[in-house]
């Protein structure tokens, strides 16, 4: 770039991003460890929204540290709440702390004694309280406090924060996953069940409840059960659980998933052609000259949504003799073309 930007990068598609590491005490309460924002497409992009993005993150790291403790861990699991624990107990083994004429670390068997009373003689409110003792139960301990076991609700936390956050359909993905997992508490598995307490009954009466109860079609139940499946097997490699348990949910049959030739994302209809007409004249009339774009091109090639919203410049071929567009993958895509077809369609 002619100047040099900190916490800049350039792809190998050569799209500018910036990437930058979360402090900790945020990356805990925000639940990722890295802020990451698209720049732009070119040079000249990247330096005009680069004042803008680096103020957004200054602001995201401003408003989790001015947050009120209780608010911030409202929905927060033991696992998280041990977490918070284990930095606040690192904190109060930094401090120095006087004992008559002495200056003792926090970890100074004296020391945590004088922490501990400190602790007892405060009122706190409740979430603050937990964190706060169990901070004080980990440094009296030398840090060998057990960890909470991680429950179904830590593995779609996780699953959200590597596989979902940042997707161009991240909205749409979010909302699938918390779907599945109302589905798991309608079954019975809730969501502060411990992933090691899973079992394969847990896993027919999730099916069974997608079948009896909602009416599901076989390839729809086996859509929603590789969703499970695979939130399951990112928490149990995540929590260092591939040697103490086994997913439930692996292999599970399903009647008459076998023998279905269509999925079914393949078995929904398409927009009717009567509806084409009276989407075209509302689009034109109340949407802005980008959506109006993006539609002709949705309606006239058959495109996804998110395939023409990600498009960059160089997949528009237009110096042939009949034009068309590249479909190919491109990390600000994430995972929206992943089971596409690499192709091109003529405009």
């Amino acid at each position: 770039m002619g100047l040099v930007l900190k916490h800049v990068v350039q792809t190998k598609a050569g799209t500018w991003h910036y990437r930058r590491r979360l402090p900790r005490d945020v990356a805990v309460l925000v639940g990722k460890g890295e802020f990451k924002r698209l720049l732009g497409e070119t040079e000249r992009q990247a330096l005009r929204n680069y004042t803008k993005v680096h103020a957004e993150f200054e602001r995201v790291v401003g408003d989790a540290r001015k947050a009120e403790p209780a608010a911030s861990l409202t929905s927060a699991t033991p696992l998280e709440l041990h977490r918070l624990a284990e930095l606040r107990a690192r904190e109060l083994a930094a401090t120095t702390v006087h004992v008559g004429d002495r200056a003792l670390p926090g970890s100074d068997p004296d020391a945590v004694d004088v922490i501990r009373e400190s602790y007892l003689s405060r009122q706190r409110d409740a979430a603050g309280d937990e964190i706060e003792g169990r901070a004080v139960a980990i440094l009296s301990s030398g840090g060998k406090l057990s960890r909470p076991a991680p429950t179904v609700e830590d593995a779609r936390k996780l699953y959200l924060k590597e596989r979902v956050e940042g997707d161009i359909n991240e909205t749409a993905k979010t909302a699938r996953v918390t779907r599945n997992m109302e589905h798991l508490s309608a079954a019975g598995v809730g969501k502060d069940r411990t992933l090691t307490s899973l079992t394969r009954e847990d896993a027919r009466n999730v099916r069974d409840y997608l079948v009896r109860d909602l009416g599901m079609k076989a390839a729809t139940v086996r859509r929603y059960m590789n969703d499970v499946r695979a939130v399951i097997n990112l928490g149990m490699t995540e929590f260092g659980l591939r040697d103490t348990m086994a997913n439930p949910f692996q292999n599970l049959p399903i009647r008459g998933a076998e023998a279905s030739t269509t999925t079914a994302s393949d078995e929904r209809k398409p927009i009717p052609e009567t509806m084409i007409a009276p989407l075209r004249e509302r689009i034109e009339a109340h949407a802005g000259e980008d959506l109006w774009r993006i539609w002709r091109m949705v309606e006239g090639t058959g495109c996804r949504l998110g395939e023409v919203t990600g498009l960059l410049r160089s997949d528009l071929v237009l110096d042939t003799a009949v034009a068309y567009i590249n479909l190919v993958p491109h990390p600000h895509m994430g995972s929206a073309r992943r089971r596409l077809d690499v192709r091109s369609l003529p405009l």
